[in-house]
């Protein structure tokens, strides 16, 4: 595995892209950062994401992590025996931890994609240090008015993140998801980490066809 493989068919000529270069699962991510990971065990997600993390940690780059309550306690475990002092950075603001219920359910306990991707672009459009983003996404497998919108969300997140430098994986369970919710995933995003390694996503739909399609099938005009 080279670890300094770049993606084929992306750009090379913007230097916002180009430097520092942001190493993930035996690629390089240049200006596609928006990353879909599918994995069978909480040890595969954590051989490719903690690299992704203590990189960008390294370069004072700020590290935005939404987990469920019930993965709280075993993330910041997994973080600090990789010599991450989890502690210390919480405190500095380097670190952020977030509920995946506050984050995506709100108080109304209901997904609006809306207002995520407005509270999304608010937090990427402050500056600062490039952030990279980890989101479980096991959240979505609850019955909660609005979570049937979760391909519509991913598919308009393509939208805001070429604006900003930040990278984010969405990080999804094979064995929780279901096979019709996989593929759909799978075709919001441009890049995709399957089988511990990073690929350009063949899948990946343009973002009107795939809207026109999600609204189609929720019966509601395009």
């Amino acid at each position: 595995m080279n670890p300094t493989r770049v993606l084929s068919g992306i750009s090379s000529g913007a230097p916002r892209w180009a430097a520092p270069p942001i190493r993930l699962a035996g690629s390089v991510l240049n200006e596609h950062r928006h990353v879909c990971a599918f994995f069978n065990s909480r040890e595969d997600e954590y051989r490719v994401t903690l690299p992704f993390i203590t990189e960008g940690l390294a370069r004072g780059e700020r590290a935005c992590h939404v987990t469920g309550a019930g993965r709280r306690d075993d993330h910041l475990r997994r973080l600090n025996a990789a010599n991450i002092d989890t502690a210390a950075l919480q405190r500095t603001g380097q670190l952020e931890l977030y509920d995946a219920h506050d984050a995506y359910l709100g108080d109304a306990g209901q997904f609006d994609p809306d207002v995520c991707l407005a509270r999304l672009e608010e937090n990427a459009a402050s500056g600062g240090p490039l952030t990279r983003y980890i989101a479980h996404m096991d959240w979505a497998l609850e019955d909660r008015p609005g979570v049937e919108r979760l391909a519509e969300y991913e598919m308009r997140a393509n939208a805001l993140w070429p604006k900003y430098r930040d990278a984010v994986i969405c990080c999804y369970d094979l064995a929780k998801f279901g096979g019709d919710l996989v593929i759909d995933i799978l075709r919001t995003h441009p890049v995709v980490i399957i089988g511990g390694l990073l690929h350009e996503n063949p899948f990946f739909a343009a973002t009107d066809e795939l809207l026109e399609e999600l609204r189609t099938r929720r019966g509601v005009a395009a």
